[in-house]
């Protein structure tokens, strides 16, 4: 007996960061011509990733891979100063497309830095921004992965020490390292508004919204989408069964047999075009209904970079 009714999370999927980083790699195709250099993924996701080589896009680690005078385009994630300098000294055409809140943890750390402060820096060891944020400085900014990190860290002061997060990290597992990262550095600096972005946190609330409503939650997501991971984990730590799907091809019937509703959200570079065959599958199997509920309505856009503005 399959599921009975879908709960489809809001707000879900995209967020504004994402839509812009696609849209830069698509109108470089459309403006400069294919092939157009990406250094690592755009976004963490299969789907999108997939789609734009089709379109001409190719996706580097290492800019050794990219041949003199070519469009470059920065992924989402941010890079660190070494690989900025390395791009305008190979005299790549480079468009960024950086989240800008990202960015503005970089600009950040960047100021501070000049200040003479050092940093703790709470995040994903080897995740793409992580290394992107830590590589703004040549030294003097620490990574923590949770709280027992916090006891281990060693900074060479502690009179001008900054705190700063990784963007799409859990709400309440950052929170909770920065209370351990305060008890042992009292007097540490805490950014203005909180690192973690608008987007991972609604999406982590929807999810703290659907899961009492639910028997079951599927995030549609990619295995290397941190923010897609954290949905998941979150729905568990509530007690619901949760997996990630990174296409419908992933759902397996058992996940949902005898449950009465599926709850359904997508990490935020996980495009609705999948969201939408998930619930296709779902409804082969058996679900009869699907319902939306209520959530906070997103308005954020960021704009293009120049040179990138296609003429009407």
């Amino acid at each position: 007996m399959g599921p009975n009714e879908i709960l489809l999370a809001e707000p879900r999927g995209f967020c504004a960061g994402v839509d812009r980083a696609i849209d830069i790699v698509e109108r470089a195709l459309s403006k400069f011509g294919a092939p157009i250099y990406v250094r690592h993924e755009i976004v963490h996701n299969t789907f999108v990733v997939n789609d734009l080589k089709a379109k001409g896009a190719i996706f580097i680690e290492d800019l050794d891979d990219v041949p003199p005078g070519a469009t470059l385009v920065f992924s989402a994630h941010g890079v660190s100063k070494a690989v900025q300098n390395e791009a305008a000294a190979r005299g790549f055409q480079v468009f960024d497309a950086t989240c800008p809140l990202v960015t503005k943890v970089h600009v950040e750390v960047a100021k501070l830095a000049k200040e003479g402060y050092e940093f703790i820096m709470i995040g994903h060891k080897g995740h793409p921004e992580v290394e992107g944020t830590m590589g703004q400085l040549d030294a003097g900014i620490h990574l923590v992965e949770d709280v027992e990190d916090v006891a281990r860290v060693q900074p060479a002061q502690t009179e001008r020490l900054a705190v700063v997060t990784q963007t799409t990290l859990s709400v309440d597992d950052a929170a909770e390292i920065t209370a351990a990262v305060k008890r042992r550095f009292p007097t540490i600096r805490e950014p203005k508004q909180q690192d973690i972005c608008y987007a991972t946190q609604n999406r982590q609330d929807a999810v703290k919204m659907l899961s009492p409503e639910v028997d079951v939650m599927i995030v549609v997501g990619s295995p290397t989408s941190s923010n897609s991971n954290r949905l998941a984990e979150l729905a568990r730590k509530l007690g619901v069964d949760s997996y990630m799907v990174d296409h419908p091809g992933e759902l397996r019937p058992e996940w949902v047999e005898g449950k009465t509703r599926v709850g359904l959200t997508a990490g935020a570079s996980a495009p609705e075009v999948v969201v939408q065959e998930v619930v296709a599958r779902l409804k082969a199997l058996g679900a009869v209904a699907v319902r939306k509920v209520d959530g906070i309505q997103e308005t954020v856009k960021f704009p293009l970079p120049k040179g990138l503005r296609l003429e009407p």
